[in-house]
Formats: structure tokens, sequence, C-alpha cells
């Protein structure tokens, strides 16, 4: 006895089940769309603000730490000024007992040296607090850009959740409608449908032929073809679009596959 997957089960549904069953998932999906398109550009807005934070935040922490590392520097160079001046007093002190002018020229020396090392130091320091005073102004400014994107993320976050309250129901029924309609199209022609749709304008994949023509580039669609769209007996494509084309009077059925 031969065992039937549900893969085989799905490929043996009648050609008009296939295209009832895509016509109905389009239907689900251009509402969803419709749904989704109430938020606009809010998510991605919400995404880029929270986007903008993460950098700002990381930016101020950034120059925090190279806050720390300037004011340690300036430490260092303030010790090393102490150290400085403590063998410089030293070197005096040396110098009221040297025993020759040699001994005095090599003292003033590392006087002089030392005396060189504490004005480099404190030149080293002026240059740390400007560097300090800078960072911290940017620090500010950041603190204050930040706080500003903060409040508009909030507030554009409180209007998404409110759309998003108001759909939720809605889309959530929709996308269990759209699960159970894709459960039961066969692989291939599911992913054909979602590629067709996907590079469809207006998301477009499945539409009815109107007025003899495609309902979704509107060019005329000959005679003899929309005998074979009315049969149902295949799974017919427009020929300039792409799109999967179905007679008018399938718009018309209810779930149940009778005219409403």
């Amino acid at each position: 006895m031969e065992v039937k997957t549900k893969t085989t089960e799905k490929s043996e549904l009648p050609v008009e089940e296939k295209l009832r069953a895509l016509f109905r998932l389009q239907k689900v999906n251009s509402e969803i769309d419709k749904i989704r398109t109430l938020r606009g550009e809010l998510p991605l807005e919400v995404q880029d603000l929270e986007d903008e934070i993460a950098g700002l935040q990381t930016r101020v922490e950034k120059y925090h730490e190279e806050v720390k590392g300037l004011e340690s520097a300036v430490g260092t160079k303030k010790n090393e000024i102490l150290e400085a001046q403590s063998l410089i007093d030293k070197y005096k002190e040396q110098q009221n007992n040297v025993r020759n002018n040699r001994e005095y020229e090599s003292i003033s020396k590392e006087i002089e040296y030392q005396t060189l090392e504490i004005e480099l130091c404190e030149k080293r320091i002026k240059e740390y607090i400007g560097q300090i005073k800078d960072k911290n102004t940017i620090i500010e400014e950041s603190k204050k850009t930040l706080e500003e994107r903060i409040n508009d993320l909030n507030d554009k976050k409180s209007e998404l959740d409110e759309i998003i309250k108001d759909t939720e129901k809605e889309e959530e029924l929709l996308l269990n409608k759209r699960k159970d309609y894709e459960s039961i199209i066969e692989e291939r022609l599911l992913t054909a449908y979602k590629k067709i749709r996907k590079n469809a304008r207006n998301g477009l994949a499945v539409v009815t032929v109107e007025r003899d023509a495609c309902g979704g580039c509107f060019n005329k669609i000959p005679p003899q073809r929309q005998l074979d769209i009315r049969s149902r007996k295949k799974i017919i494509v427009c020929e300039y679009c792409g799109r999967i084309l179905v007679d008018i009077d399938l718009s018309t059925e209810d779930d149940d596959g009778k005219k409403s």
C-alpha cells in the first residue's frame, strides 16, 4: 500500500482548489499589508531612533573613558612635577657642598634639566586640561541630544503601540488564516507566489481578469487565454507582469467556494 505524504496530497489538489487557495491567500496578505501600512514609517523610525540612541550612548561612554584617561595623565604629570621639584631641591642643597666648579656645573645642568621637565609637564597638563574641556563639552551636547532622542523614541513608541493595539487582534486572525492557506499550498507553488509578490510593486501576486485585462498591469488578455483562465484547468500567469491570473468569479466566492 502506497503511503501519501503531505507534499503529495498538496500536489494532488485540483488546479481549481490551488487557484482558490492562492487567491484567498492573496486577499489575506493584502489585508495584512493594509494594517501594516497604517503604521507607516513608524517601525523604521523607532528602529532608527534606537540605533541613534545606542550610538550616542556608546559615544558618551567613549568620551567619559577618554576624560578619565586624560585626568589620570594630568595626575601622572603632577606627580612628575613633584618628583622633579624634589630633585631640584636636593640638587640645590648639594650645590652648597660642592668642592669645585665642575661639580657645580654638573649639578646646575641637572637642575636645568629638571626645570625643563617641569615646564614640559606643565605644558602637557595644559593640553590635557584643554582636551578634557573639549570632550566634556561634547559629552554635554551628546547627553542633550540623547535626551531629545529618548523623548522622540518614547513618543514614537507610544504612537506605534497604540496603532498595534487597535489592530493586533485583527492581524492575529489574519496571520492564522494565512498560515492555514499556506499549509494547503504545495511548497513549489507557494515559493513562486512569494517571489512574485515580493517583486510586485503593490504586493499583488494573484489578480483577477477585469474588463479583459490583467488586474495587476492592466494589459489586455487575448480571448482564448481568458477562456483558459475561466476553465481553471491550469495555472496561468500574465505574460507582461508575471502575476497569477484568476477569473473574476473566483473573487465573489465565500470561504466554502459558494457565490456570495
